[in-house]
């Protein structure tokens, strides 16, 4: 794919600025996650649509959406001009303050959240969305400890690193965070010698309930579930999980925590991916932010169920941010909520995962004997690369990289597709506003990626 001459976003290309811009990060910035020695990044100059430009002014189709995020795209002109005149009008409030943009925010947040969520707290992003709901359900119980599924991830910071259940947390966790972990359903390596998606459902909420009765139920605040892994590995839960979940945390008296922050805002084909599960099944509080608004401005919240916001009717709620509820962020969220619902974004998302994407997996799955399993719903998919189909020994070891994941991102990247990986996983999540040429354009650079994987199949 070349550069499109035509582009506004075009207009902002300069290798020379790029250049300038690499010397400056490389010198200056300290990048997360990353052995800053080890570290080449790849410059972006600019972004539209689907696409971004890197320093050598290459086009390139985002399969990624960053930080699965950019939901609406880059550089929507609604919610560009949305910002634009925020900033124009106000700035930055403290919070403590009634701002328009954040009342209408909450109200139109608010409305697409499952059940009766109606009251919202808005933060900088994901992970202190998980630090406040935490926070919220320890306060509201009077418990301590907190459940959350091994193969999660829900921030990086104290609370929420320590809740997640990947390698990441290791070099965090000293074993005081009051954090328990267990098993969540994932058929394609069940830890429940399970055949059949209903024996997974019915065995992992076996699991669960057994270690809450084990660790006592008095002592659990809160169980936290992405409603559909992201990070991890989109694992979507088989028919009746997030149901038996709720009715586990009914049974001992626990806060039910959907953690929405990958997965909501269309990203799986409906607003919120827990409506997969049913309209009866509704968390106690909900974590939101990516897709809120693409990422254009750091936002995030916690929408939360009366019961709980009660507790803090006449009892001063101890936590706050001096951003909550930006302006700017705020004008940004009502844009790209408004924007999704005018241009029907989240059903273009649903259609495009059952008629484009979904079918297209499955059949890149039939040529390439690398392709141990592809999953997922609206555009929302993994896809799972292996060494070897019987033993399903993975193309990457759990918690790192390897050459033959090397060689497949480049080859991607060589011919015009930025997608994200994670261990042994390629992750299909373009933004929800992909049109169909251009998922299928992506999957045919996938599959001729797909080729220099299978050279690495026993």
């Amino acid at each position: 794919m070349t550069s499109d001459i035509s582009s506004p976003a075009t207009q902002h290309l300069d290798p020379e600025v790029g250049r300038r811009a690499y010397e400056l990060d490389r010198k200056h910035v300290f990048h997360s996650w990353s052995a800053q020695a080890e570290l080449h990044p790849m410059i972006v100059t600019a972004a539209e649509g689907c696409y971004l430009w890197d320093g050598d002014s290459r086009r390139l189709l985002d399969f990624s959406s960053q930080l699965v995020n950019t939901n609406i795209g880059h550089q929507h002109p609604r919610v560009v001009e949305a910002i634009s005149a925020q900033a124009r009008k106000l700035c930055t409030i403290a919070p403590q303050h009634v701002n328009d943009a954040r009342s209408e925010a909450a109200r139109l947040i608010a409305e697409r959240t499952p059940g009766d969520l109606n009251r919202i707290f808005f933060t900088n992003g994901g992970a202190d969305a998980v630090e406040h709901a935490v926070r919220m359900a320890r306060l509201h119980t009077g418990r301590r400890k907190v459940l959350s599924r091994y193969r999660s991830y829900h921030g990086g910071t104290d609370t929420a690193i320590n809740l997640t259940g990947d390698p990441r947390r290791w070099p965090n966790d000293y074993g005081d965070s009051g954090v328990v972990h267990f098993f969540g359903p994932f058929l394609y390596r069940s830890h429940f010698h399970s055949g059949s998606e209903e024996q997974e459902c019915e065995r992992a909420l076996a699991h669960l309930d057994e270690v809450i009765r084990l660790e006592g139920p008095a002592q659990f605040a809160a169980i936290i579930l992405e409603s559909i892994p992201g990070t991890a590995g989109i694992m979507v839960p088989p028919p009746g999980y997030l149901r038996g979940v709720r009715e586990i945390c009914d049974r001992y008296g626990i806060v039910f925590i959907a953690d929405e922050v990958m997965s909501g805002f269309g990203r799986t084909g409906k607003w919120f991916a827990i409506e997969h599960s049913g309209s009866d099944v509704v968390p106690d509080l909900l974590t939101f932010a990516k897709g809120v608004n693409s990422g254009y401005v750091p936002l995030g919240g916690v929408a939360i169920s009366p019961e709980i916001a009660a507790t803090f009717d006449d009892r001063p709620y101890p936590g706050g941010l001096t951003y909550s509820g930006h302006p700017l962020a705020a004008a940004a969220a009502i844009a790209t909520i408004t924007t999704m619902a005018d241009e029907d974004i989240v059903e273009n998302a649903e259609r495009i995962g059952r008629e484009v994407i979904g079918p297209g997996l499955r059949e890149i799955a039939g040529r390439h004997p690398s392709v141990g399993e592809v999953r997922g719903v609206g555009v929302f998919w993994a896809v799972e690369l292996v060494r070897n189909r019987e033993t399903r020994e993975p193309l990457a070891p759990y918690g790192g990289s390897s050459e033959a994941m090397a060689a497949v991102l480049k080859a991607c990247t060589s011919n015009g597709l930025l997608p994200f990986a994670n261990f042994n996983r390629i992750h299909v999540v373009p933004p929800c506003i992909v049109r169909d040429d251009q998922a299928r354009d992506g999957l045919e650079i996938l599959d001729a990626a797909l080729d220099v994987a299978d050279a690495y199949t026993d």
